[in-house]
């Protein structure tokens, strides 16, 4: 990606037409990525699930606009950052002849914009069910500011040079002085986004319940649905990233597409060799880690490679979203595990598998190039890692301490959708949604203590196993022999819940 701002070869028609259709695909990504996560929470959450996508399409758009883009590719101060004034408002960039390579300026500041949008709406996932929507909002304007548009502008805004090979405005220094390769944002995205997911957990601290009880997904048939809706924005997301409607556009589409397909294979095999089962969340999951991997990738790898780098990474992140149970931290829809690990996973892959027969004509280890671009991959992702963590970690304290980042325990066993949006996704069961339900206990089932609580009414009397979950079931079915049946792929992503009642295992 570019940043000349100035009359060229003259606006190209097709790339122009391409590069909107592009930028208006990857704006479907954010609504499918409030499908995707918000089938993934509990049914009292969904809405504000959704939410936190749609309030960060809402602040980016207007951030962007005014300093954003300039903060991203202005002409750079030491490598670190766009003057943020130079194309603020964008009033600079509305001549006719204000071009970005060959599509006119406005397309292509149309085009980031998606991309700054989608990176903050994905961190929303490791939060879920108990972060204050006033104050995400005012995070979705802060973290870009002094996170997302710096790490950008290094990895996106590349030295602009005139007809004597005279640099004429100066970009960042991972695209230009470390030279480490990151097509689509798999550094200045999904690294950056995971690492920053991380930090908000460790400052927010845990939901309620977590490693106590199932926090099952609500509604997978949303989660398929924002998973294909990502599918589909992707080959804008990464396509387009080339700028034209050429070569490169159409090596990067077809490894959108072979690297999602064998990460989905990937996954599936991971989960069936662990869990007996190949599960549709797997299936949505690895999709998109597949998506992930690629993104840095889409125009250094062949094909083959895709496959290989999509595979691999489809396996790399379903065993690593089990982390969150070994060490403690709630990443509530695992985007640590996909995002992080995914974008680690992709951007390190190219320093093997890049190959000079692709448009950015590298070689990786495995094709003789040594371990020269490995390591300018290795210091670029974490370095981004690094920073994103520490300065997200800071910036989610300061609005932790001042403005409050968690809502109440009381509004987070009731529903964070009744509590911070006075309003419920279901109103199938009575006036309270699908919290109203019959509270007549059966002759061998003995009601919750805890009236706030949206998981079964019921638990078995006995001292057996039970999984709780947030759909109105009582028990899960005993099996012939009377021992309860064990728990299904999905609950590994969540935790087996023993009844607390005296002789309990």
């Amino acid at each position: 990606m570019v940043s000349e701002h100035a009359g060229g070869m003259g606006i190209n028609g097709a790339d122009t037409a391409w590069l909107l259709i592009s930028a208006a695909l990857v704006m479907l990504m954010t609504p499918g990525l409030a499908f995707f996560y918000g089938g993934m929470v509990r049914a009292k959450s969904v809405l504000n699930m959704m939410m936190m996508s749609i309030g960060s399409m809402a602040t980016i758009g207007v951030v962007w606009v005014l300093w954003g883009y300039s903060e991203t590719f202005g002409d750079s101060r030491a490598g670190l950052i766009g003057n943020p004034f130079e194309f603020f408002g964008l009033r600079s960039l509305l001549a006719p002849d204000s071009m970005v390579g060959t599509v006119p300026s406005l397309a292509f500041v149309a085009f980031q914009a998606m991309f700054a949008i989608i990176a903050v709406a994905l961190i929303s996932g490791a939060i879920a069910d108990r972060t204050k929507f006033s104050t995400w909002l005012v995070f979705t304007v802060i973290w870009p500011t002094f996170v997302y548009f710096p790490v950008a502008h290094w990895v996106f805004a590349f030295d602009v040079l005139d007809a004597a090979g005279t640099i004429t405005r100066h970009g960042g220094w991972i695209a230009n002085q470390l030279k480490a390769l990151d097509f689509a944002g798999g550094t200045a995205i999904h690294i950056n986004a995971g690492a920053a997911a991380l930090a908000l957990v460790l400052v927010i601290g845990n939901r309620h319940g977590f490693g106590k009880e199932p926090m099952r997904p609500h509604n997978l048939t949303l989660v398929m649905l924002g998973a294909a809706l990502l599918w589909f924005g992707w080959f804008g997301f990464n396509a387009g990233s080339a700028l034209t409607a050429g070569a490169t556009a159409s090596l990067a589409f077809v490894n959108t597409l072979v690297a999602a397909s064998a990460a989905i294979l990937g996954w599936l095999a991971i989960e069936r060799l662990r869990d007996g089962h190949a599960t549709s969340l797997g299936g949505a999951s690895g999709l998109v880690a597949g998506l992930v991997g690629i993104t840095p990738a889409a125009n250094s790898v062949t094909p083959v490679g895709a496959i290989v780098l999509g595979a691999t990474t489809g396996a790399c992140c379903a065993a690593a979203v089990g982390l969150k149970n070994r060490f403690g931290y709630d990443d509530s829809l695992d985007v640590v595990g996909v995002h992080l690990i995914g974008g680690l996973a992709g951007t390190l892959l190219i320093g093997f598998l890049a190959s000079d027969k692709a448009p950015a004509g590298v070689d990786g280890l495995f094709y003789g190039g040594g371990v020269d671009q490995l390591w300018r991959q290795a210091i670029g992702a974490f370095t981004v890692l690094v920073v994103s963590f520490v300065a997200t970690y800071i910036i989610g304290m300061v609005l932790h301490k001042t403005l409050g980042f968690r809502i109440d325990e009381d509004h987070e066993l009731e529903g964070i959708d009744l509590t911070q949006h006075a309003e419920t996704a279901y109103e199938l069961l009575g006036a309270r949604g699908v919290r109203a339900r019959s509270r007549i206990p059966s002759p061998t089932m003995t009601t919750t203590a805890d009236d706030h609580q949206d998981t079964s009414t019921a638990q078995p009397t006995e001292g057996a196993p039970s999984w709780r979950s947030s759909s109105p079931v009582a028990s899960r079915p005993r099996s012939t022999t009377g021992a309860p049946e064990p728990p299904d792929p999905v609950l590994r992503r969540c935790t087996w819940v023993r009844s607390r009642t005296s002789g309990a295992a």
